[in-house]
Protein backbone atom coordinates (compact mmCIF):
# COMPACT_ATOMS: atom_id res chain seq x y z
CA UNK A 1 0.00 0.00 0.00
CA UNK A 2 2.89 2.46 0.81
CA UNK A 3 4.45 1.57 -2.72
CA UNK A 4 0.75 2.42 -4.32
CA UNK A 5 0.53 5.71 -2.55
CA UNK A 6 4.26 6.84 -3.52
CA UNK A 7 3.55 5.85 -7.04
CA UNK A 8 0.55 7.91 -7.34
CA UNK A 9 -1.24 4.70 -8.37
CA UNK A 10 -4.64 5.04 -5.73
CA UNK A 11 -6.45 7.52 -3.95
CA UNK A 12 -4.66 8.96 -0.75
CA UNK A 13 -7.92 8.93 0.60
CA UNK A 14 -8.48 5.28 0.33
CA UNK A 15 -5.30 4.45 1.15
CA UNK A 16 -5.60 6.33 4.67
CA UNK A 17 -8.29 4.12 4.80
CA UNK A 18 -6.25 1.43 3.83
CA UNK A 19 -3.51 2.01 6.34
CA UNK A 20 -6.00 2.55 9.81
CA UNK A 21 -8.18 -0.27 8.90
CA UNK A 22 -5.57 -2.42 9.87
CA UNK A 23 -4.46 -0.56 13.30
CA UNK A 24 -8.84 -0.97 14.41
CA UNK A 25 -8.63 -4.66 13.41
CA UNK A 26 -6.11 -5.10 16.11
CA UNK A 27 -8.73 -4.80 18.89
CA UNK A 28 -10.35 -7.91 18.31
CA UNK A 29 -13.85 -7.60 19.56
CA UNK A 30 -17.50 -9.58 20.24
CA UNK A 31 -21.34 -8.40 19.39
CA UNK A 32 -21.09 -6.52 22.57
CA UNK A 33 -18.00 -4.67 21.79
CA UNK A 34 -15.57 -6.09 23.60
CA UNK A 35 -12.26 -7.82 23.52
CA UNK A 36 -12.62 -11.77 23.42
CA UNK A 37 -10.65 -13.01 26.47
CA UNK A 38 -7.96 -15.64 24.64
CA UNK A 39 -7.45 -16.45 28.24
CA UNK A 40 -9.66 -17.39 30.68
CA UNK A 41 -7.86 -16.94 34.26
CA UNK A 42 -11.65 -15.65 35.77
CA UNK A 43 -12.02 -16.77 39.74
CA UNK A 44 -14.41 -19.91 39.76
CA UNK A 45 -17.41 -19.59 41.96
CA UNK A 46 -19.98 -22.21 43.26
CA UNK A 47 -23.23 -21.14 44.72
CA UNK A 48 -24.98 -23.97 46.39
CA UNK A 49 -28.72 -24.15 47.71
CA UNK A 50 -30.13 -26.78 50.04
CA UNK A 51 -33.70 -25.35 50.06
CA UNK A 52 -35.44 -24.82 53.23
CA UNK A 53 -32.03 -25.41 55.25
CA UNK A 54 -32.84 -22.87 58.07
CA UNK A 55 -29.67 -21.41 59.89
CA UNK A 56 -29.69 -23.22 63.22
CA UNK A 57 -29.47 -26.98 61.68
CA UNK A 58 -25.89 -27.02 61.33
CA UNK A 59 -26.50 -26.74 65.12
CA UNK A 60 -28.77 -29.90 65.31
CA UNK A 61 -26.58 -32.42 64.73
CA UNK A 62 -23.08 -33.11 64.10
CA UNK A 63 -22.62 -31.82 60.75
CA UNK A 64 -18.61 -32.18 60.30
CA UNK A 65 -18.68 -31.32 56.47
CA UNK A 66 -19.94 -28.07 57.67
CA UNK A 67 -18.04 -27.81 60.18
CA UNK A 68 -14.96 -27.79 57.98
CA UNK A 69 -16.35 -24.70 55.33
CA UNK A 70 -16.70 -22.86 58.87
CA UNK A 71 -13.07 -23.74 59.78
CA UNK A 72 -11.57 -22.84 56.25
CA UNK A 73 -14.07 -20.01 55.67
CA UNK A 74 -17.02 -18.35 56.86
CA UNK A 75 -20.03 -18.10 58.27
CA UNK A 76 -22.75 -15.80 58.64
CA UNK A 77 -25.30 -16.25 61.55
CA UNK A 78 -28.41 -14.21 60.57
CA UNK A 79 -29.36 -14.08 56.79
CA UNK A 80 -32.36 -12.28 56.06
CA UNK A 81 -34.00 -13.23 52.66
CA UNK A 82 -36.30 -11.09 50.63
CA UNK A 83 -40.08 -10.88 51.09
CA UNK A 84 -42.01 -13.00 50.44
CA UNK A 85 -39.88 -16.13 52.42
CA UNK A 86 -40.61 -18.42 49.27
CA UNK A 87 -38.47 -20.57 46.82
CA UNK A 88 -39.05 -19.04 43.65
CA UNK A 89 -38.91 -15.26 44.78
CA UNK A 90 -35.82 -15.67 46.69
CA UNK A 91 -33.75 -18.59 44.39
CA UNK A 92 -34.11 -15.07 41.68
CA UNK A 93 -33.19 -12.72 44.51
CA UNK A 94 -30.01 -14.92 45.05
CA UNK A 95 -28.66 -14.54 41.62
CA UNK A 96 -30.07 -11.02 40.91
CA UNK A 97 -29.54 -9.06 44.09
CA UNK A 98 -32.79 -7.25 43.58
CA UNK A 99 -36.39 -7.35 45.70
CA UNK A 100 -39.06 -9.28 44.65
CA UNK A 101 -40.82 -6.71 43.48
CA UNK A 102 -38.28 -5.49 41.43
CA UNK A 103 -36.98 -8.91 39.62
CA UNK A 104 -41.00 -9.45 39.26
CA UNK A 105 -41.22 -13.12 40.38
CA UNK A 106 -42.86 -11.98 43.57
CA UNK A 107 -44.26 -15.69 44.42
CA UNK A 108 -44.80 -19.23 43.46
CA UNK A 109 -48.03 -18.59 42.52
CA UNK A 110 -48.72 -15.16 40.34
CA UNK A 111 -51.35 -13.65 38.32
CA UNK A 112 -50.67 -10.75 35.69
CA UNK A 113 -53.84 -8.76 35.44
CA UNK A 114 -51.64 -7.00 32.12
CA UNK A 115 -50.68 -10.46 30.67
CA UNK A 116 -53.75 -11.84 32.09
CA UNK A 117 -51.18 -14.62 32.50
CA UNK A 118 -50.86 -17.01 35.49
CA UNK A 119 -47.56 -18.28 36.58
CA UNK A 120 -47.37 -21.66 38.88
CA UNK A 121 -44.65 -23.81 40.10
CA UNK A 122 -46.23 -26.77 39.38
CA UNK A 123 -46.79 -26.34 35.61
CA UNK A 124 -45.10 -25.20 32.57
CA UNK A 125 -46.04 -21.45 32.86
CA UNK A 126 -42.32 -21.32 34.71
CA UNK A 127 -40.60 -22.00 31.09
CA UNK A 128 -42.32 -18.69 29.81
CA UNK A 129 -39.28 -15.90 29.38
CA UNK A 130 -42.11 -12.98 30.21
CA UNK A 131 -42.26 -13.66 33.35
CA UNK A 132 -38.44 -13.59 34.28
CA UNK A 133 -37.26 -10.82 32.30
CA UNK A 134 -37.93 -8.04 34.73
CA UNK A 135 -34.55 -8.88 35.77
CA UNK A 136 -31.12 -10.07 34.47
CA UNK A 137 -29.64 -13.45 36.46
CA UNK A 138 -25.87 -13.51 36.84
CA UNK A 139 -25.73 -15.97 34.63
CA UNK A 140 -26.66 -14.39 31.83
CA UNK A 141 -24.26 -10.65 33.04
CA UNK A 142 -21.30 -13.07 33.18
CA UNK A 143 -21.82 -14.55 29.67
CA UNK A 144 -21.73 -10.96 28.59
CA UNK A 145 -19.07 -9.97 30.25
CA UNK A 146 -16.94 -12.66 27.90
CA UNK A 147 -17.18 -15.65 30.88
CA UNK A 148 -19.26 -19.01 30.96
CA UNK A 149 -22.07 -20.15 33.28
CA UNK A 150 -23.63 -23.38 34.74
CA UNK A 151 -26.89 -24.54 36.13
CA UNK A 152 -28.18 -27.45 37.56
CA UNK A 153 -31.84 -27.57 38.56
CA UNK A 154 -32.05 -23.81 39.78
CA UNK A 155 -35.68 -22.26 39.64
CA UNK A 156 -35.30 -20.12 36.21
CA UNK A 157 -31.99 -21.21 35.12
CA UNK A 158 -33.32 -23.35 32.25
CA UNK A 159 -35.52 -20.38 31.02
CA UNK A 160 -34.38 -18.26 28.02
CA UNK A 161 -34.21 -15.61 30.01
CA UNK A 162 -33.22 -12.32 27.61
CA UNK A 163 -32.25 -14.69 25.03
CA UNK A 164 -29.56 -16.51 26.64
CA UNK A 165 -29.63 -20.16 28.87
CA UNK A 166 -26.36 -20.55 30.72
CA UNK A 167 -24.06 -22.45 28.71
CA UNK A 168 -23.91 -25.32 30.13
CA UNK A 169 -27.12 -26.25 32.14
CA UNK A 170 -29.75 -29.10 33.12
CA UNK A 171 -33.47 -28.89 32.91
CA UNK A 172 -35.38 -29.07 36.06
CA UNK A 173 -36.04 -33.31 36.92
CA UNK A 174 -36.24 -33.69 40.56
CA UNK A 175 -35.42 -37.69 39.86
CA UNK A 176 -32.01 -37.02 39.04
CA UNK A 177 -30.15 -37.05 42.24
CA UNK A 178 -27.54 -34.54 44.12
CA UNK A 179 -24.49 -37.07 43.18
CA UNK A 180 -25.07 -37.32 39.22
CA UNK A 181 -26.14 -32.66 39.10
CA UNK A 182 -22.54 -32.55 41.57
CA UNK A 183 -20.86 -34.89 38.85
CA UNK A 184 -22.02 -32.75 35.74
CA UNK A 185 -20.33 -29.86 37.58
CA UNK A 186 -17.26 -31.48 37.90
CA UNK A 187 -17.13 -31.81 34.23
CA UNK A 188 -18.07 -28.60 33.17
CA UNK A 189 -15.29 -26.85 35.73
CA UNK A 190 -12.86 -29.16 34.47
CA UNK A 191 -13.16 -28.77 30.82
CA UNK A 192 -10.65 -27.75 28.61
CA UNK A 193 -9.67 -23.91 29.24
CA UNK A 194 -12.13 -22.24 26.30
CA UNK A 195 -14.79 -24.54 27.53
CA UNK A 196 -15.07 -24.59 31.12
CA UNK A 197 -17.35 -22.11 33.23
CA UNK A 198 -16.56 -19.67 35.63
CA UNK A 199 -19.89 -20.04 37.61
CA UNK A 200 -22.42 -22.56 38.70
CA UNK A 201 -25.26 -22.61 40.53
CA UNK A 202 -26.79 -26.13 42.41
CA UNK A 203 -30.07 -26.62 43.61
CA UNK A 204 -30.83 -29.81 45.88
CA UNK A 205 -34.59 -29.90 47.02
CA UNK A 206 -33.90 -30.95 50.77
CA UNK A 207 -34.41 -30.08 53.33
CA UNK A 208 -37.68 -28.38 52.29
CA UNK A 209 -39.47 -31.51 51.23
CA UNK A 210 -39.21 -33.02 54.29
CA UNK A 211 -39.80 -29.88 56.46
CA UNK A 212 -42.96 -29.78 54.72
CA UNK A 213 -43.92 -33.32 55.09
CA UNK A 214 -42.83 -33.89 58.76
CA UNK A 215 -42.46 -30.33 59.96
CA UNK A 216 -38.83 -29.22 61.44
CA UNK A 217 -39.62 -29.91 65.20
CA UNK A 218 -40.03 -33.76 64.02
CA UNK A 219 -37.15 -36.27 65.35
CA UNK A 220 -37.07 -37.84 61.67
CA UNK A 221 -35.64 -34.32 60.42
CA UNK A 222 -32.19 -35.27 62.16
CA UNK A 223 -31.93 -37.60 59.54
CA UNK A 224 -32.55 -35.71 56.45
CA UNK A 225 -30.10 -32.89 57.95
CA UNK A 226 -27.29 -35.20 58.55
CA UNK A 227 -27.91 -36.63 55.22
CA UNK A 228 -27.62 -32.86 53.69
CA UNK A 229 -23.90 -32.76 55.28
CA UNK A 230 -22.84 -35.83 53.66
CA UNK A 231 -24.35 -34.80 50.62
CA UNK A 232 -21.84 -31.62 51.35
CA UNK A 233 -19.02 -33.94 52.25
CA UNK A 234 -19.49 -35.63 48.43
CA UNK A 235 -19.31 -32.28 46.75
CA UNK A 236 -16.53 -31.19 48.71
CA UNK A 237 -14.46 -34.75 47.75
CA UNK A 238 -15.29 -34.65 44.47
CA UNK A 239 -13.70 -31.46 44.19
CA UNK A 240 -10.78 -32.50 45.44
CA UNK A 241 -9.89 -35.61 43.36
CA UNK A 242 -10.92 -33.16 40.34
CA UNK A 243 -7.75 -30.47 41.91
CA UNK A 244 -10.45 -27.80 41.96
CA UNK A 245 -11.08 -27.63 46.22
CA UNK A 246 -8.18 -24.73 46.35
CA UNK A 247 -9.47 -23.09 43.02
CA UNK A 248 -13.14 -23.06 43.49
CA UNK A 249 -14.89 -20.31 45.66
CA UNK A 250 -18.23 -22.46 46.95
CA UNK A 251 -21.05 -20.47 48.69
CA UNK A 252 -23.54 -22.91 50.24
CA UNK A 253 -26.98 -20.94 51.28
CA UNK A 254 -30.57 -21.63 50.95
CA UNK A 255 -33.63 -19.82 50.11
CA UNK A 256 -35.34 -19.31 53.46
CA UNK A 257 -35.81 -21.44 56.72
CA UNK A 258 -39.12 -23.28 57.50
CA UNK A 259 -41.36 -23.39 60.75
CA UNK A 260 -43.55 -25.68 62.40
CA UNK A 261 -47.40 -26.09 61.86
CA UNK A 262 -50.29 -27.35 63.92
CA UNK A 263 -53.92 -28.57 62.75
CA UNK A 264 -55.32 -26.26 65.48
CA UNK A 265 -53.76 -23.18 64.16
CA UNK A 266 -55.89 -22.94 61.03
CA UNK A 267 -57.71 -19.84 59.56
CA UNK A 268 -60.65 -20.54 57.35
CA UNK A 269 -61.29 -17.43 54.77
CA UNK A 270 -64.87 -19.47 53.78
CA UNK A 271 -65.86 -17.96 57.37
CA UNK A 272 -65.53 -14.27 56.70
CA UNK A 273 -65.71 -14.61 53.34
CA UNK A 274 -67.61 -16.09 50.00
CA UNK A 275 -65.48 -17.47 47.30
CA UNK A 276 -67.77 -16.24 44.62
CA UNK A 277 -66.35 -12.25 45.79
CA UNK A 278 -62.46 -12.92 44.89
CA UNK A 279 -59.79 -15.09 43.66
CA UNK A 280 -57.32 -16.59 45.75
CA UNK A 281 -54.30 -16.02 43.41
CA UNK A 282 -51.04 -17.39 46.15
CA UNK A 283 -50.85 -20.05 48.97
CA UNK A 284 -50.48 -19.80 52.93
CA UNK A 285 -48.92 -18.03 54.77
CA UNK A 286 -49.12 -14.94 52.63
CA UNK A 287 -51.72 -15.55 50.07
CA UNK A 288 -52.73 -12.51 47.12
CA UNK A 289 -56.74 -12.08 47.12
CA UNK A 290 -57.34 -10.05 43.71
CA UNK A 291 -61.31 -9.19 44.32
CA UNK A 292 -64.21 -9.38 41.73
CA UNK A 293 -64.68 -5.81 39.94
CA UNK A 294 -66.50 -3.73 42.58
CA UNK A 295 -65.63 -5.84 45.46
CA UNK A 296 -62.41 -4.70 46.64
CA UNK A 297 -63.79 -2.57 49.80
CA UNK A 298 -66.61 -5.43 50.64
CA UNK A 299 -63.91 -8.27 50.98
CA UNK A 300 -61.82 -5.67 52.40
CA UNK A 301 -63.87 -4.96 55.36
CA UNK A 302 -64.62 -8.57 55.67
CA UNK A 303 -61.20 -9.82 56.22
CA UNK A 304 -59.58 -6.59 57.76
CA UNK A 305 -60.37 -7.53 61.54
CA UNK A 306 -61.97 -11.20 60.83
CA UNK A 307 -59.02 -12.90 62.85
CA UNK A 308 -56.11 -11.88 65.30
CA UNK A 309 -53.70 -13.95 63.47
CA UNK A 310 -53.81 -12.60 60.42
CA UNK A 311 -53.10 -9.37 58.91
CA UNK A 312 -54.77 -7.90 56.02
CA UNK A 313 -52.95 -5.22 54.07
CA UNK A 314 -54.16 -3.32 50.98
CA UNK A 315 -51.42 -2.74 48.84
CA UNK A 316 -50.17 -0.07 49.25
CA UNK A 317 -50.41 -0.63 53.07
CA UNK A 318 -47.87 -3.26 53.09
CA UNK A 319 -44.75 -2.83 54.95
CA UNK A 320 -42.14 -0.34 53.10
CA UNK A 321 -39.12 -2.77 54.80
CA UNK A 322 -40.70 -5.60 53.24
CA UNK A 323 -39.96 -3.60 49.30
CA UNK A 324 -43.02 -5.67 48.43
CA UNK A 325 -45.43 -3.16 47.02
CA UNK A 326 -44.69 -1.61 43.80
CA UNK A 327 -45.45 -4.56 41.02
CA UNK A 328 -48.31 -4.76 39.40
CA UNK A 329 -47.89 -8.99 40.31
CA UNK A 330 -48.75 -8.02 43.62
CA UNK A 331 -52.52 -8.67 44.55
CA UNK A 332 -54.59 -5.88 45.52
CA UNK A 333 -55.44 -7.15 48.99
CA UNK A 334 -52.51 -9.46 50.78
CA UNK A 335 -53.22 -11.50 54.00
CA UNK A 336 -50.36 -12.59 55.94
CA UNK A 337 -50.51 -15.49 58.78
CA UNK A 338 -49.00 -15.10 62.14
CA UNK A 339 -45.49 -17.59 62.37
CA UNK A 340 -47.19 -21.25 62.94
CA UNK A 341 -50.60 -20.09 61.69
CA UNK A 342 -51.70 -21.91 58.03
CA UNK A 343 -54.69 -20.13 56.20
CA UNK A 344 -57.06 -22.30 53.61
CA UNK A 345 -60.07 -21.73 52.09
CA UNK A 346 -61.71 -24.60 54.58
CA UNK A 347 -60.06 -27.51 56.18
CA UNK A 348 -61.10 -29.58 53.13
CA UNK A 349 -57.04 -28.80 51.80
CA UNK A 350 -54.42 -30.44 52.20
CA UNK A 351 -52.24 -29.69 55.20
CA UNK A 352 -48.44 -29.39 55.61
CA UNK A 353 -46.88 -29.91 59.04
CA UNK A 354 -43.90 -27.16 58.22
CA UNK A 355 -44.06 -24.27 55.96
CA UNK A 356 -42.30 -21.00 55.35
CA UNK A 357 -42.95 -17.59 53.38
CA UNK A 358 -43.92 -16.00 56.63
CA UNK A 359 -42.38 -12.29 57.73
CA UNK A 360 -38.42 -12.58 56.55
CA UNK A 361 -37.79 -10.65 59.90
CA UNK A 362 -38.96 -14.19 61.64
CA UNK A 363 -35.85 -16.06 62.82
CA UNK A 364 -37.27 -19.11 61.82
CA UNK A 365 -37.51 -17.66 58.15
CA UNK A 366 -34.15 -17.07 57.98
CA UNK A 367 -31.23 -19.24 56.05
CA UNK A 368 -27.88 -20.83 56.38
CA UNK A 369 -24.68 -19.36 54.69
CA UNK A 370 -21.37 -20.57 54.97
CA UNK A 371 -18.05 -20.32 52.51
CA UNK A 372 -14.93 -21.20 51.57
CA UNK A 373 -12.25 -20.52 49.08
CA UNK A 374 -9.40 -18.61 48.03
CA UNK A 375 -11.60 -14.92 47.80
CA UNK A 376 -12.88 -15.99 51.71
CA UNK A 377 -11.36 -14.76 54.83
CA UNK A 378 -10.48 -17.95 56.84
CA UNK A 379 -12.25 -18.87 60.49
CA UNK A 380 -14.55 -16.05 60.27
CA UNK A 381 -17.80 -15.14 61.80
CA UNK A 382 -19.81 -12.18 61.08
CA UNK A 383 -23.12 -11.77 62.75
CA UNK A 384 -25.89 -10.34 59.77
CA UNK A 385 -26.20 -9.81 55.95
CA UNK A 386 -29.18 -9.27 53.27
CA UNK A 387 -29.74 -12.08 51.07
CA UNK A 388 -29.40 -9.80 48.40
CA UNK A 389 -25.81 -8.46 49.29
CA UNK A 390 -24.60 -11.63 48.12
CA UNK A 391 -24.98 -10.72 44.46
CA UNK A 392 -22.66 -8.08 44.51
CA UNK A 393 -20.01 -10.38 46.68
CA UNK A 394 -20.45 -12.76 43.52
CA UNK A 395 -20.11 -10.10 41.27
CA UNK A 396 -16.88 -8.71 43.09
CA UNK A 397 -15.35 -11.91 43.21
CA UNK A 398 -16.19 -13.10 39.67
CA UNK A 399 -14.14 -9.35 38.81
CA UNK A 400 -17.54 -8.67 36.68
CA UNK A 401 -19.47 -4.96 37.30
CA UNK A 402 -22.72 -5.80 39.21
CA UNK A 403 -26.08 -4.40 37.37
CA UNK A 404 -28.11 -2.16 39.69
CA UNK A 405 -29.31 -3.83 42.70
CA UNK A 406 -30.81 -4.02 46.19
CA UNK A 407 -27.77 -5.55 47.79
CA UNK A 408 -24.14 -3.55 49.21
CA UNK A 409 -21.05 -5.12 48.66
CA UNK A 410 -20.11 -2.75 51.35
CA UNK A 411 -22.19 -4.66 53.78
CA UNK A 412 -20.70 -8.01 53.13
CA UNK A 413 -16.86 -7.15 52.27
CA UNK A 414 -15.18 -8.07 55.68
CA UNK A 415 -15.80 -11.64 54.08
CA UNK A 416 -13.45 -11.33 51.90
CA UNK A 417 -9.79 -11.96 52.16
CA UNK A 418 -9.16 -9.19 50.92
CA UNK A 419 -11.54 -5.93 51.49
CA UNK A 420 -13.01 -3.96 47.72
CA UNK A 421 -11.80 -0.35 47.56
CA UNK A 422 -14.95 1.23 48.75
CA UNK A 423 -16.74 3.12 46.68
CA UNK A 424 -17.98 6.38 46.45
CA UNK A 425 -21.26 5.58 44.71
CA UNK A 426 -24.57 3.85 46.13
CA UNK A 427 -25.72 2.68 43.19
CA UNK A 428 -23.44 -0.05 41.19
CA UNK A 429 -22.64 0.59 37.72
CA UNK A 430 -24.28 -1.02 34.61
CA UNK A 431 -22.29 -3.26 32.96
CA UNK A 432 -20.39 -1.53 29.96
CA UNK A 433 -21.01 -2.70 26.96
CA UNK A 434 -18.81 -1.47 24.90
CA UNK A 435 -14.97 -1.50 24.50
CA UNK A 436 -12.82 1.69 24.08
CA UNK A 437 -9.82 0.05 22.71
CA UNK A 438 -10.96 -0.08 19.03
CA UNK A 439 -11.88 3.73 19.49
CA UNK A 440 -8.44 4.37 20.92
CA UNK A 441 -6.55 2.28 18.46
CA UNK A 442 -8.62 4.57 15.33
CA UNK A 443 -7.38 7.14 16.98
CA UNK A 444 -3.76 6.86 16.65
CA UNK A 445 -3.75 4.83 13.75
CA UNK A 446 -5.20 8.14 12.02
CA UNK A 447 -2.74 10.01 13.74
CA UNK A 448 0.51 7.67 12.39
CA UNK A 449 -1.10 7.82 9.42
CA UNK A 450 -1.74 12.00 9.52
CA UNK A 451 2.22 12.21 10.25
CA UNK A 452 3.14 10.32 7.28
CA UNK A 453 1.41 11.89 5.14
CA UNK A 454 2.76 15.73 6.54
CA UNK A 455 6.32 13.96 5.80
CA UNK A 456 5.20 12.82 2.51
CA UNK A 457 3.91 15.79 1.28
CA UNK A 458 7.13 18.01 2.30
CA UNK A 459 9.36 16.18 0.59
CA UNK A 460 7.20 15.95 -2.53
CA UNK A 461 6.80 19.42 -2.37
CA UNK A 462 10.63 20.49 -1.67
CA UNK A 463 11.78 17.58 -4.96
CA UNK A 464 9.07 19.80 -6.98
CA UNK A 465 10.53 23.78 -5.84
CA UNK A 466 12.74 23.73 -9.37
CA UNK A 467 9.37 23.28 -11.87
CA UNK A 468 7.31 25.55 -9.38
CA UNK A 469 9.64 28.49 -8.92
CA UNK A 470 7.09 30.59 -11.43
CA UNK A 471 4.32 29.82 -9.33
CA UNK A 472 3.69 31.82 -6.46
CA UNK A 473 3.12 29.95 -2.60
CA UNK A 474 -0.81 31.25 -2.69
CA UNK A 475 -1.10 28.91 -5.76
CA UNK A 476 0.38 25.70 -4.76
CA UNK A 477 -1.28 25.41 -0.91
CA UNK A 478 -5.01 25.01 -2.24
CA UNK A 479 -3.68 22.71 -5.07
CA UNK A 480 -2.15 20.39 -2.75
CA UNK A 481 -5.42 20.52 -0.22
CA UNK A 482 -7.53 20.07 -3.10
CA UNK A 483 -5.49 17.25 -4.44
CA UNK A 484 -5.14 15.24 -1.08
CA UNK A 485 -9.57 16.33 -0.48
CA UNK A 486 -8.48 17.73 3.12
Amino acid sequence: MLGCLLRGGCSPLLCLWALVLPLVSLHPFNQHGRRDPIVRDRPKLLLVSFDGFRWDYIHRVPMPNFKTIIDEGVIVKEVESAYITKTFPNHYSLVTGLYAETHGIVANEMYDPVLNRSFSMETDSIYESLWWEEAVPLWVTIQKAGGRSGAAMWPGSDVKIHGMYPNQYLRYNASVSFETRVERIIEWFSAPKDESVDFVVLYWEEPDESGHRLGPQNPEMDKVIADIDEKLGFLMNELKKAGLYEKVNLIVTSDHGMTQLSTDKIIELDEYVTRDLYTWVDKSPVVGILPKEGKFDEVYSKLVDANPNMVVFKKEDIPKHFHYQHNIRIMPILIEAKEGWTIMQNRTGAFMSGNHGYDNTLRSMQPVFVARGPAFRQNYVKTSMSSVDLYPLMCHILSIHPLPNNGSLFNVRDLLAEEPVPSTSSVPPRVNEYSYAPIVGSFLGVVMVLGFLVVYIRQVTLKQLPSLKHRSREMSQPLLQEDLHL
